[in-house]
């Protein structure tokens, strides 16, 4: 997933839904840098991690 993942896109950690909504500083060789509301930066390492991507309605344009 994290192939798909690129900065400034909106995720959430599965496993950690008290973090808070995160968005994606950087994606390189599988780690994944990402500013969460409630647990500032965290590096994921995403070959153990499936970030879920969460999509900004004021994007889509709702």
């Amino acid at each position: 997933m994290d192939q798909f993942l690129e900065p400034g896109m909106l995720v959430r950690h599965p496993a950690c839904p008290e973090w808070g909504l995160g968005q994606v500083q950087s994606v390189i060789n599988g780690r994944i840098t990402v500013n969460f509301e409630h647990a500032g930066k965290v590096v994921i390492d995403g070959s153990r991690v499936e970030l879920t991507p969460e999509f900004d309605p004021r994007e889509a344009g709702y």
